[in-house]
């Protein structure tokens, strides 16, 4: 697929990123969109490979081969409808994803892989530009009323599919507009609101219904939701893992989604400015995570003006390469150094946080030095200053209050559902972090099409919708 010398002629070409010290003086974002001769040329590189394991490595199943030859014969826009067919929204993976489609590429095993992300992106913003992304509600509805719950990836997918399939959708979000850890979570600069913006408006001109600043549970109780056919909770994991130890009680300590919700809706138009005990500007500042979380937390505090980034993980310092007992087509666990990462912080690895100090505001913390087996070393104790420390160590699961108002029982790891996408009480179901614990918008997005699929055939005793890398309903 593509050019079948292109991987031999065309080296790799990452992604750009605007210079450091222009991006970190605004929110925008930091990559830059290739251009569409550089994705035609990076989309010839797919080799004629036989057996696709990019396939199997992308969580949706997209047939990345398949547009990857479109793109190269320059045909926009059947890549686009290609796309579309397993993956709701290309434009939010196109730029979010970690690609594990990528790791398991066949160019990847002697060279380097089809940079399939920015091919992905460039189809998306290309079929906006060209008018071919555009509404297109479904010709016939089927009477059928479904309530999703939660309006994040997985809540919108899920959304998009059950409309497609003629079903009246309500899509019910507590917060002031819809788009959960899209809008709220992920930073401007990987993500900018006026993507998440653009496909909403789709969504709604093709049907989809959009009722927020509303708590299911209260507001709209489980009486209320009898009215709907089917209801789907796309709440998401939400509950932050805490750090209990001595001093935790302290002012200054915060879970890392606090902090980045509180930036997002100041660049969002939905305040003025950054509570006081959350900005970061002008403090020393210290991150306890290691992961995607962690480093947006880094990114938005020195956009803020900290004084200074410190970001702590647990665990011993990864690999850069890919790691023996993790061969190819496996997601490597490696080092990841984010575009955060260069704008300025401090890494350290292998530290435990014994205490935080100071009398009613937080002033610094205490650590240890561990093993991969957690056993600290002796003699490894350090004092580190800190007058604002962002929680970035997970999530527990799914609120209980919203469980118990609806009378759903909680799995022993605090989610809901089980692996048919039904839960404890008929017509329910659940779908994406809710369902399977905090994962990525890819896993989101594909948990809420399964779940999509699940609905309609216990609507309809049967169903036209996708299961994962199926193409579904004819899309335009």
């Amino acid at each position: 697929m593509g050019k079948p010398t292109g991987f031999i002629e065309y080296d790799r070409v990452d992604v750009l990123y605007r210079p450091v010290e222009e991006r970190v003086g605004d929110f925008r974002h930091v990559a830059m969109l290739p251009p569409w001769d550089s994705a035609r040329t990076q989309a010839s590189r797919c080799m004629d490979c036989g057996i696709p394991f990019c396939h199997s490595g992308c969580p949706l199943g997209n047939q990345i081969p398949d547009w990857n030859d479109l793109v190269h014969r320059g045909d926009w826009a059947r890549a686009y409808q290609a796309l579309r067919e397993t993956n709701n929204f290309p434009e939010f993976t196109g730029q979010v994803c970690p690609a594990p489609c990528e790791a398991a590429c066949v160019a990847g095993i002697g060279g380097e892989p089809v940079a399939i992300e920015q091919i992905e992106w460039a189809i998306a913003e290309r079929a906006f530009e060209d008018g071919i992304a555009k509404a297109h509600p479904p010709a016939q509805r089927t009477g059928r009323r479904v309530a999703v719950v939660g309006s994040g990836p997985a809540g919108l997918a899920c959304a998009d599919q059950l409309n497609q399939a003629g079903h009246e959708v309500v899509v019910f979000e507590r917060d002031a507009k819809p788009g959960g850890l899209l809008r709220y979570g992920i930073p401007d600069f990987k993500l900018e609101k006026w993507v998440v913006e653009r496909r909403i408006q789709l969504l709604t001109a093709e049907g989809v219904r959009f009722v927020t600043g509303v708590e299911v549970g209260t507001e709209v109780t489980a009486e209320d939701l009898e009215a709907f056919d089917a209801v789907v909770l796309c709440t998401g994991s939400t509950v932050p893992r805490d750090l209990p130890v001595p001093g935790r009680d302290l002012n200054g300590i915060h879970p890392a989604m606090d902090f980045l919700a509180a930036q997002n809706r100041v660049v969002g138009g939905e305040a003025e400015e950054v509570p006081p005990g959350l900005s970061a500007a002008g403090r020393h500042v210290i991150v306890i995570g290691g992961g995607d979380t962690g480093s947006d937390c880094v990114g938005t505090a020195n956009r803020q003006g900290a004084a200074s980034v410190t970001q702590f993980e647990l665990l011993p310092m990864l690999p850069s390469g890919r790691p023996a007992h993790q061969p190819w087509p496996y997601f490597p666990m490696k080092l990841k150094t984010t575009t955060s990462h260069e704008e300025g912080a401090d890494r350290h690895w292998s530290l435990m946080t014994t205490a935080f100090t100071g009398d009613d505001d937080v002033r610094g913390l205490r650590t240890v030095i561990v093993n991969d087996q957690l056993q600290s070393a002796p003699g490894s104790e350090r004092e580190w200053k800190a007058d604002l420390v962002l929680l970035a160590v997970g999530y527990v699961g799914t609120e209980n209050p919203l469980l118990e108002a609806l009378g759903l029982v909680a799995t022993p790891r605090g989610t809901v559902g089980s692996g048919d996408f039904t839960t404890s009480r008929e017509g329910y179901f659940a779908a994406g972090d809710a369902r399977r614990g905090q994962s990525l918008v890819v896993w989101a997005i594909s948990e809420g099409r399964e779940a999509a699929a699940a609905v309609d055939e216990y609507l309809m005793g049967s169903t036209r919708l996708a299961r994962k890398g199926d193409g579904d309903l004819p899309r335009k």
